[in-house]
């Protein structure tokens, strides 16, 4: 059985697609880039957009009761693998021991011109 899991508290779906799906004790979250929801807002370089980004997910996370502790897997997609350093110390702020598995790659391009965009499964 799925379970549609949505907030305004992360950017609203832009396609066919939900937020976030929970299937058993699994949480599938969309790829999350770096629009701020109150403002639809984009901030300006890598550190900042990986950081919303991952506001975003959290946000998400906690719609379905879930914190960024319950991430079992992400997967990072960069513009560009150059800003792949920067994004990792702004991610490894975020994510504590056992860190999650993950997936980084470098994209030819993301929606409305950003920087990153961070998906997440999350074990809740």
């Amino acid at each position: 059985m799925k379970e549609v899991i949505s907030t305004t508290a992360a950017p609203g779906a832009i396609g066919p697609y939900s937020q976030a799906i929970k299937t058993g004790n699994m949480l599938f979250c969309s790829g999350q880039i770096p629009v701020n929801p109150e403002t639809g807002t984009v901030p300006e370089g890598i550190k900042a957009q990986t950081a919303q980004s991952l506001a975003n997910v959290k946000a998400l996370l906690a719609a379905a009761g879930a914190s960024i502790e319950n991430v079992v897997k992400t997967t990072v997609f960069l513009a560009d693998m150059s800003l792949f350093g920067e994004m990792n110390e702004v991610y490894a702020e975020n994510f504590k021991e056992p860190f999650p598995a993950r997936s980084a790659v470098a994209v030819r391009e993301l929606p409305k011109q950003v920087l990153v965009e961070i998906e997440v499964i999350a074990a809740i």
